[in-house]
This record gives C-alpha cells, structure tokens and sequence, in this order.
C-alpha cells in the first residue's frame, strides 16, 4: 500500500479536485494535461514540463514500471503530477522500480485517485490556470499565499546544461553545434545515430562560443516556457542566421520565429501528448506527432518575411512549422524524436543534413 493522506488540487478561480496525496511537499505551478497513452516516465523526465503541473488523461499511469534507460534528462522538473489510477504492481521486463518510487525519489508531488477527465475539461474550457497540489488540512490561507507566488519566468536557464560536452566524438558525420533550452536524451540520440558529432552548448553560449567550434549546422532544441523571457538567446540566434544551416524543434521553432521577425503567442491550453496530427504542406501528407508546448507562432506575423508555412496543426490550423525561403534555415513546432510518440519524422533530420552537405 502507497503511504498516502487525503489531498486536493486548487486551481486559481477556487475549483477544488480531492484525491490522495504521495509526497510530503505542496506543489504550484501552471496545470497542464497531455494525452499520452505511454510515455509517462519520458513526460516526467521532459525539461519542456519545468514549472508546471502535469495532468495524465489516460486512466492508469505505473504500470510497466520505471526505467533508467528512457529518461530524457537528468532529473524531472516538474512540479506536480496528477493522475487518476497510480499502479502499484506493475510488470515489465526492463522494470527497476515502481511509479511511485521514481516520484518519491525525484522529490515530486502526486495527486492520485482523482477525476483527471473532469480536470481535463476544466483545462479546456476555461484554458490554463495556475494551480497548488497541498494536504486536505492545509488551511486556505496557505493555499492563497501559494496561489499568490510569482509566476516563473526563464525556465530555460533551470534545466539547460551547465557546461559545455562533447558527444559522438568517434563519428565521421557532420559536426552539429546544439543549443541545449532544454533537450531530450532521445533528440541527442538521433543526431547520434546519423552519425553526427556534437557539441552542446548551454542556452547561455555566445554567438562566438558557438561558432568558434566550427560547426556545419545549428540546432536549436526543445525547452519550457515564454521563448519571449529569453531576449539574450533570441538576439544570439539572430546573429547566427546566414552563417550556417538551422534546425529548430519546439521552443527553438519559436526562438527562431522571434529572431527572424516573426511573433508568438500562448495558446489557450496547449498542445501535449503523442498523437497530434500534423500536415506537412509539401508533402500533402499527415503525420501524427509528439508536442509539448504552450506557445505558438503567429501566422499574420510572417507576412512580408521570407518565411513559408511548411506544417499546420489538422487540429487547430495552428503552425507546425516553417522553412525560410532563401537560406538552409526550417524548424518544427512538435518533437520528432519519438520519446514518446509515433516515428516516421527522421526526413526531418534528413533534411537537415542534406542542408550542412551531408550526402
């Protein structure tokens, strides 16, 4: 048996959500639910969540276990966790420990034994609100001084790599510079395995740092929060633009939207999980993606760039991505690493090479 107390989840307008409570801390942070049917342990481990409240829709979470092997970054920096049944005797052959375990560990606070249905509408609706994960016995008071903090701004720099590294030194492929705003394992992997060499570069590098490595191309990664708190790394991508091949993903997209002009806003709740469709214009075909962001590029903003729209979003018409039209420069909204999700995007990458010349 899980050692649990009575809980609750308080959103900022007063709805309460009751449940059992795993973990001794309160959690508050911006509530967000993905749609994921696997995949919780790569959700958990997913810098783009900093700050944030994660509330699972699919009904049972735990059950095939933790593993070392599928994490996505060196700790999960979330703030919360909110799912409705949490498996307490799960059963997978790479299994080292239980849901549970992992959270306790992480120092993570779970609501469990909850209506996440009803939260997810809630979400949809009224769109995303700032929430607190606390004990039934904290007094109202506590929840409004907790309701009351600050938002977070610059997540960017809590979870991007202190230091400069150096992976797939044995490689005989293209030398990729990767500005880490908070990657995933999985996307390092990929570059991998065509055969890349990589230097990664905390979010704080210098327009000179980077080019000083003599890279043949750029990626810019994934990461959490407003790409518009991080002035420094849109004027740094900026002067990048002309010098070598770029490929952006998620907040990268949006950073590179940013530096070439273009604007962003936030969407109502977001788009996360790992079955969105996406429809990429110039193959007239539908993918179905993995996505983890609450911001989006905005369209009327790239009239008069030299900018096309290469993705949409079948949902909501949103973009999905865009290529510039004279330069070696595209990106993508969603993750096309897979981790979790569907595969099938590896053209993208494949792309990128051929643009750094790469056979």
């Amino acid at each position: 048996m899980l050692n649990s107390r009575a809980g609750k989840l308080v959103f900022a307008d007063g709805s309460v959500y009751h449940g059992d409570l795993l973990g001794a801390e309160n959690a508050v942070g911006e509530v967000v639910f993905t749609t994921g049917m696997s995949g919780y342990q790569e959700v958990l481990t997913d810098p783009s969540y900093c700050g944030q409240i994660i509330v699972m829709t699919y009904p049972m979470i735990g059950n095939y276990g933790v593993s070392d092997f599928f994490n996505q970054s060196r700790k999960s920096f979330a703030r919360g966790y909110v799912v409705e049944q949490l498996c307490e005797q799960p059963n997978n052959w790479r299994m080292q420990e239980t849901i549970a375990s992992f959270l306790n560990k992480q120092g993570l606070t779970c609501l469990y034994n909850v209506d996440t249905r009803a939260i997810t509408r809630k979400i949809r609706n009224h769109g995303v609100l700032k929430g607190v994960i606390v004990g039934e016995e904290v007094s109202q008071a506590e929840i409004e001084r907790l309701l009351a903090t600050p938002e977070e701004h610059g997540q960017v720099v809590e979870v991007t790599t202190p230091e400069k590294y150096s992976l797939g030194l044995e490689n005989t492929g293209k030398h990729v510079a990767v500005l880490d705003l908070g990657i995933k394992q999985n996307i390092l992997q990929v570059l991998l395995d065509f055969n890349c060499k990589l230097t990664v570069f905390p979010a704080t590098a210098t327009f000179e740092e980077i080019l000083a490595s003599s890279p043949d191309g750029i990626f810019l990664s994934n990461g959490p929060g407003d790409p518009k708190d991080l002035p420094f790394v849109i004027a740094m991508v900026k002067k990048l633009i002309g010098q070598k091949p770029i490929f952006g993903i998620c907040l990268g997209h949006q950073m590179l939207a940013l530096a070439l002009g273009a604007d962003t806003y936030k969407l109502k709740f977001g788009h996360r999980g790992i079955n969105h469709p996406v429809i990429d214009l110039e193959l007239d075909k539908v993918f179905i993606s993995s996505q983890n962001h609450g911001y989006a590029v905005t369209e009327e903003s790239l009239v008069g760039l030299p900018l096309q729209i290469t993705h949409l979003s079948v949902n909501d018409r949103t973009i999905e991505g865009f290529k510039h039209t004279q330069l070696p420069i595209f990106s993508v909204q969603y993750h096309p690493e897979a981790a979790p999700g569907p595969d099938g995007h590896e053209y993208l990458f494949e792309r990128f090479l051929k643009n750094m010349g790469e056979k």
